[in-house]
């Protein structure tokens, strides 16, 4: 499912740790890798606390030292620096996975606060809402950690059709390291609603509280349609619903299966307004220690 690989790095030690993600996919899935930098208009002499990357020449030669050191042997690699300069850095990565033809961006979340804020509210959402491209996020943490791992996938899922875009990318994985998959659904408890559902929720506790108990089943019944489905594919397979807010469900059951990645869909374009309003993914991505593959809803669907 991903035969090329882009990995947007700046030169900094935060966003090589992607690369032991990068290498270790592109083994096990036989994928070209690009490593890719992006001249910006107007740079930082400093980014992340580190020189910033601001010649074409030290650029080119810091991708070719990166492929070196973690493609060596016949992997098929290739590094690019985008040297015009760039308004924006995430338009610029957008495009060349358009132009290169990429089916997967891995990138570092880079840190905490305004850092992770620019990183994944610019570019993984651009990449989101235009590129309809999957994008692997790797928390940040010591580029030499152990290799990318993927024994164990959490599959989060609801009940909405247009969520299951994230399954065959979760198979892929799971085949490719003949790991299992659990798949989880969350149903909020009457607390933890938000919205015009929570002005219902305090108004009709009761009522609220019911049809709840009956999403509930209804989640349970939907979930048993897609293990069977999981588990017609050969892949090992466990199932549960959850209850509480979604993005701290997702988190904590991550921890408590000893997941090693999580693949979660997100709304495209039409409905990225919604979904980026919910803070799912952002959450996710800030609390979770293990790699989330965000898979973007086909655009075309707008959500229930």
């Amino acid at each position: 499912m991903f035969t090329h690989l882009l990995v947007p790095l700046d030169g900094s030690r935060l966003a090589e740790t992607a690369l032991p993600a990068a290498a270790a996919l592109a083994e096990r899935l036989h994928a070209r890798v690009t490593l890719l930098h992006v001249i910006e208009d107007n740079a930082p002499p400093e980014i992340h606390g580190e020189r910033h990357l601001t010649d074409t020449t030290e650029a080119e030669r810091y991708l070719t030292e990166m492929a070196a050191e973690w493609f060596p042997g016949g992997a098929n690699v290739s590094a690019h620096v985008h040297a015009e300069g760039a308004a924006s850095v995430a338009a610029a990565i957008v495009s060349h996975a358009v132009e290169l033809e990429a089916d997967l961006i891995i990138l570092c979340t880079h840190g905490r606060g305004g850092l992770r804020h620019r990183l994944f509210g610019s570019i993984a959402q651009s990449v989101v809402a235009h590129g309809r491209i999957p994008v692997l996020l790797v928390p940040p943490g010591d580029r030499r950690r152990p290799p990318f791992a993927c024994d164990r996938i959490l599959l989060p899922l609801d009940t909405r059709t247009e969520h299951e875009e994230s399954i065959p990318f979760g198979l892929a994985l799971a085949e490719a390291w003949k790991a299992s998959v659990h798949v989880l659904a969350v149903v909020p408890t009457l607390g933890t609603l938000s919205g015009e559902r929570a002005a219902t929720g305090t108004l009709l506790p009761g009522t609220t509280a019911a049809l709840l108990e009956l999403e509930e089943e209804h989640a349970e019944e939907y979930l048993r349609g897609r293990v069977a489905e999981i588990r017609g594919a050969g892949v090992p397979v466990t199932a549960e619903v959850g209850r509480g807010a979604p993005a701290e469900v997702i988190v904590e059951t991550a921890k408590r299966v000893r997941a090693d990645v999580i693949v979660l869909a997100t709304h495209g374009k039409s409905g990225l307004g919604a979904f980026w309003a919910g803070s799912v993914a952002p959450k996710v991505s800030h609390h979770a220690r293990v790699p989330l593959l965000l898979v973007a809803i086909a655009p075309t669907r707008e959500p229930a």
